[in-house]
């Protein structure tokens, strides 16, 4: 993902941003009102949602990717134990799994407080960014949740580099 730099009027709103982003990527997107932004973006597994939110009172651009399956309530506790580690490994936003429902989703946020403007470059490595964490992590999800393995291995085979060409 990277698109050039253009030379374009600011805007106080850093959505009027992820809107151009997601024109020039051609991804499906919806501006549902002047706060957020949700699109459809392909995944190396699968096509994730991601919503992106401009909160005026935080000066925060938050974005939040959405696994597509929910965790059935027995996998939750497994599942609990494995966004932990991972998130032990993360700089930069975190998973959550919402009891609730069994939610699993990424979030993370681009804090511009004092007025701070945003760049095309920022949006999108903030959307890349959260793209691929998921991507990473999402055959470690797949392990614990429908393999039922244990979260420790499940983060170890799904860590594993291959080397080569097959």
């Amino acid at each position: 993902m990277a698109l050039e730099a253009h030379e374009i009027e600011e805007t106080a709103n850093p959505l009027d941003r992820v809107e151009r982003i997601a024109e020039a990527y051609e991804w499906a997107f919806d501006r549902t009102n002047h706060a957020e932004v949700t699109m459809r973006v392909e995944g190396g597994w699968s096509d994730m949602t991601v919503s992106l939110n401009w909160r005026d009172e935080f000066e925060i651009l938050h974005v939040a990717v959405n696994f597509e399956a929910k965790v059935p309530p027995a996998r939750r506790e497994e599942t609990t134990r494995l966004i932990s580690r991972i998130n032990e490994q993360l700089l930069v936003g975190h998973f959550d799994l919402w009891q609730s429902d069994g939610s699993l989703m990424f979030r993370n946020c681009l804090l511009l407080t004092g007025g701070a403007v945003t760049n095309d470059a920022q949006c999108e490595a903030l959307i890349r960014f959260a793209v691929e964490t998921c991507d990473r992590y999402f055959p470690a999800v797949q392990f614990v949740v429908w393999a039922g393995q244990p979260a420790e291995q499940a983060l170890e085979a799904a860590m594993i580099e291959t080397m080569g060409e097959a």
